[in-house]
């Protein structure tokens, strides 16, 4: 890897082992919120004393230096085994559990698929440039450069299956130019760059490819057999089920490498979603997995022009997908990509060739078995987009708070009207300061944001109280946000520690205790990717008790992407939407009081 961004790579520092002691206590207090009784609460303080300097001190003391030798001996200690335990072991379908969506807003001058399409696959081809060339600029926050190892696997790369462990493949860019489009289950190829001079097909080149797949009388129906309803099965019947495909014919194997070494996928759906919800219930679950390869990084594009993504998501996070994203939509509406001036007719380009599968039996069978279990899974779920117009992350910083920090506690908020308790929450903080860094664990739920929560729901509190619990909450939260951004949080260090316990040793005290299960079970699963260019976006819940929350903040609005296994999903889409217009009104009447009428108007 050569160029500008990658340049910075060696010089990127090694992610941290954080203090024992530091984490054991740390921990300790962010079960606190959680202790369902004083008896409770005294086993957990039991458990971590035994860590801190009683029974299981020696254990953890040697687990801690056993970490700190593998920090010395690899470019991250904690890379492997969170790509394994998070993505590639679990055997779930990574529709709904693992692959993201984002909803793309809306393009004005291009209301139909063919030339939606075609400018956004100009941008890919833009943006595929600067990253295999190394041109382009890598991402600075005010520490430093952030880690870019994640973005070759943006192209030509594909999620591949196995019993018990799936894994990565990434195939050269510059033997592999061709796109793989997905129209009613049935695939087609075409390149997208001209073999014999090199040149990048046209915008309009690349219509005239499109419009000759949409009219090919074998797109018109359905496939009743569509391979791609594999990527959403269970992964170990996936394996076996293309270990299957494969078996059948030499031209099965030739059809899946065509579209595992695509550049991309990119699906045209016969569907033409108009709400909110209609369009990101599409863009997550690809009309029951007949127009998808989940599998692949994959543009979406409806019959009406309306367009999105979804992510596989086992090598890399949303940065790199969000930065791809934005930077096509703002530069196809700026008109700042170059969309070529050939334009050859269908009689000179090479026609885009169908790629077939021949199947037997067993392999049908597993097919419909695939879409049956894909459809009644998707049927215990249900998704709510709250588009919240009231105020957005201007209106936020000028009663000077966090924005991510204010939706935070609107979040706590509406979960605790809802249930009356708080629940472990999960908050992504991204660790790509550090070498090969992902992700750690902000808890959003605190002692804190507790008493806050009580305290809006508490009509005997003032104001001018329920303000200071805000203002005590918001300044825990972003201690433990910027702690988790530097890889100080407790749920990465606790992992790795209890990786490296041995067959023969004890368990210790700590995950066995109650609250090391409850505080880690993560019935919030939250996740800000911010885009004014987004209108929503969106991942599945991680617990079968809990909710997937993805929200973004943007100048004058605020969007929440709820889903669940319809743990009444709408009405906690309501209480986010109070929550929000509380947590405000609070600060306009505050503001009031202190200002006057100019405060009034914040």
């Amino acid at each position: 890897m050569t160029g500008a961004l990658f340049a910075g790579q060696t010089s990127l520092p090694r992610l941290p082992v954080p203090p024992l002691e530091q984490t054991l206590k740390k921990y300790l207090r962010s079960t606190l919120p959680h202790q369902p009784s004083k008896e409770a609460l005294q086993a957990t303080k039991n458990a971590v004393e035994a860590a801190l300097s009683g029974a299981d001190a020696k254990t953890f003391q040697t687990l801690q230096q056993r970490l700190l030798e593998r920090r010395d001996s690899k470019d991250s200690w904690l890379s492997e085994w969170w790509n394994e335990a998070a993505y590639m072991a679990p055997r779930d379908p990574i529709v709904p559990y693992v692959n993201y969506f984002y909803k793309h807003q809306d393009d004005r001058k291009r209301r139909d698929n063919v030339t939606r399409a075609s400018a956004l696959l100009k941008g890919v081809l833009a943006f595929r440039r600067l990253v295999e060339s190394g041109q382009l600029a890598p991402e600075k926050t005010k520490t430093g450069l952030l880690c870019s190892a994640s973005y070759p696997w943006l192209f030509n790369s594909t999620r591949l299956p196995r019993k018990g462990l799936d894994h990565a493949v990434k195939y050269p860019a510059q033997s592999h130019n061709h796109l793989v489009v997905l129209r009613n289950g049935k695939y087609w190829q075409f390149d997208l760059v001209d073999r014999a001079t090199g040149q990048e097909l046209s915008e309009k080149e690349i219509q005239t490819q499109l419009k000759r797949i949409l009219a090919d009388p074998e797109g018109k129906s359905q496939e009743e057999y569509p391979i791609g309803a594999l990527t959403g099965d269970d992964r170990d019947k996936f394996a076996q089920a293309r270990q299957d495909l494969l078996a059948v014919s030499p031209d099965n194997v030739r059809a899946l490498e065509a579209i595992q070494s695509s550049v991309i996928v990119l699906c045209l759906d016969n569907l033409s979603p108009v709400t909110l919800d209609e369009g990101a219930w599409e863009l997550w679950t690809g009309n029951g997995a007949r127009n998808r390869f989940f599998d692949k990084q994959q543009l979406i594009v409806f019959d009406n022009g309306s367009s999105g993504y979804n992510g596989e998501h086992s090598t890399m996070d949303g940065t790199p997908t969000l930065r791809m994203n934005d930077f096509i939509l703002a530069a196809v509406d700026a008109g700042k990509i170059d969309m070529g001036t050939s334009a050859r007719s269908a009689a000179e380009l090479p026609a885009p060739t169908r790629i077939t599968f021949q199947l037997n039996d067993g392999v049908r069978r597993a097919i419909s078995r695939a879409l049956h279990d894909f459809s009644a899974l998707l049927a215990k779920h249900d998704l709510e987009v709250l588009d919240f117009q009231g105020y957005g992350k201007e209106a936020i910083k000028a009663f000077k708070c966090s924005p991510d920090a204010w939706v935070q506690m609107a979040i706590q908020l509406a979960y605790y009207k809802m249930y009356g308790i708080p629940c472990g929450t999960y908050e992504s903080a991204q660790t790509r300061k550090f070498l090969l860094g992902r992700t750690e664990v902000i808890r959003s739920a605190s002692v804190e944001s507790k008493a806050f929560c009580e305290a809006m729901t508490d009509a005997s509190v003032s104001d001018e109280q329920a303000y200071e619990k805000f203002q005590a909450a918001v300044k825990q939260h972003l201690a433990y946000a910027k702690d988790a951004a530097d890889a100080q949080g407790v749920d990465r260090h606790l992992f790795g520690l209890k990786k490296l316990l041995r067959p023969d040793e004890r368990l210790p005290a700590l995950y066995s205790d109650a609250a090391f299960a409850a505080t880690s079970t993560w019935k919030l699963s939250t996740s800000q990717i911010s885009s004014e260019r987004f209108t929503s976006w969106g991942f599945g819940e991680v617990t079968p008790e809990g909710y997937g929350c993805a929200y973004a903040i943007k100048a004058d609005s605020l969007t929440f992407t709820l889903t669940s296994l319809k743990l009444s999903t709408r009405t906690l889409k309501h209480y986010i939407n109070e929550a929000c217009c509380e947590i405000r009104d609070l600060h306009k009447r505050l503001a009031t009081k202190q200002h006057g009428a100019a405060g009034a108007k914040l």
